[in-house]
C-alpha cells in the first residue's frame, strides 16, 4: 500500500484526512510539525507527501525544501490562503500540487491517486506508453530524453526536475517550434486541469528554465514565451553551445 506522509497541526482536518485516504487503502504516517515530519521521512520511506504550509515550528515550504535535498517525492500543499505568491512559491520549490481549506477529503485521495499514476514508472508522466522492449528517446536541441530511465539530459547532465516539470518539458521536445497554449499545457502535465491556473504552468516554466540555466548558461533560452498564445522549445539554441 502506498505510504502518505501528512502533516497537518489542524486535529480535526488531520483526522479527516487520514481516514479518508485509510479508507482507500493508503498507509498514513501523520505528523503536527515540520520537525516530526522530517524525522518521520528520515526514518521510513514514504511514496506521498502532504504539507500544510502553516505550521507551528516552520513552514510546509521549509519542510518541502528540506524533503527536496534528497527526495523526489511527490508534493501536495494545503493552505487556508489563496495568495499567488503561496502558491508560485510551492510549485517553484517542487511542489505537485496545491489545494486550498476547505476541500473535499474525497478530492485530496483523487489528487494523490492521480499524481501517484502518473509519476508511476509504468506510465511515466506525460510521455506515450513505453514499451519495455524499445523505450522512446526524444533528442532535440541538445536536450536528450531517455523513456526508460523517465530523465532529460542537457550538455549531458541529468536535470533534476519535478513530476509537473517533466511532463511540461517533454511536451515541448516532443514537438519543437510548436507553440502550446497554457491549455494545451495543462492539459498534457496535470490530471485535472482544471484545479489550476495557467499561472501554475508559469511559475513551473520558471522553474525549468533556472534549471537549464544551471546546468548551462543561457540554455534557459531554448524555452521561448511567445507573448499572448504560449511557449516553444525553440530548436535555434541548444544546450552545448
Amino acid at each position: 500500500m502506498p505510504r502518505v506522509l501528512l502533516v497537518e497541526d489542524e486535529p480535526a482536518i488531520a483526522d479527516t484526512l487520514v481516514y479518508a485516504l485509510e479508507t482507500e487503502c493508503f498507509t498514513v504516517t501523520h505528523a503536527l510539525t515540520g520537525a516530526a515530519a522530517l524525522a518521520a521521512a528520515a526514518r521510513d520511506p514514504h511514496d506521498f507527501a502532504i504539507l500544510d504550509i502553516g505550521l507551528p515550528d516552520m513552514t510546509g515550504l521549509d519542510v518541502c525544501r528540506r524533503l527536496r535535498e534528497s527526495s523526489a517525492i511527490p508534493v501536495l500543499f494545503l493552505t487556508a490562503r489563496d495568495g499567488e505568491l503561496d502558491r508560485i512559491l510551492g510549485l517553484e520549490l517542487g511542489g505537485d500540487d496545491y489545494v486550498t481549506k476547505p476541500f473535499s477529503p474525497r478530492e485530496i485521495v483523487a489528487r494523490v491517486r492521480a499524481i501517484l499514476r502518473r509519476a508511476s514508472p509504468a506510465n511515466p508522466p506525460g510521455s506515450p506508453a513505453l514499451s519495455p522492449a524499445a523505450p522512446i528517446v526524444y533528442q532535440t536541441a541538445g536536450l536528450h530524453h531517455d523513456g526508460s530511465a523517465m530523465r532529460i539530459h542537457c550538455d549531458g547532465t541529468v536535470l533534476d526536475l519535478t513530476a509537473h516539470e517533466y511532463k511540461l518539458l517533454l511536451v515541448l521536445m516532443e514537438k519543437p517550434g510548436r507553440v502550446f497554449t497554457r491549455d494545451q499545457l495543462l492539459e498534457h502535465a496535470w490530471p485535472d486541469p482544471g484545479a489550476v491556473t495557467d499561472r501554475t504552468v508559469d511559475a513551473h516554466i520558471k522553474s525549468i528554465r533556472a534549471k537549464l540555466r544551471i546546468t548551462r548558461p543561457g540554455a534557459e533560452n531554448m524555452i521561448e514565451t511567445r507573448r499572448g498564445l504560449g511557449y516553444s522549445l525553440s530548436t535555434a539554441i541548444e544546450c552545448n553551445r
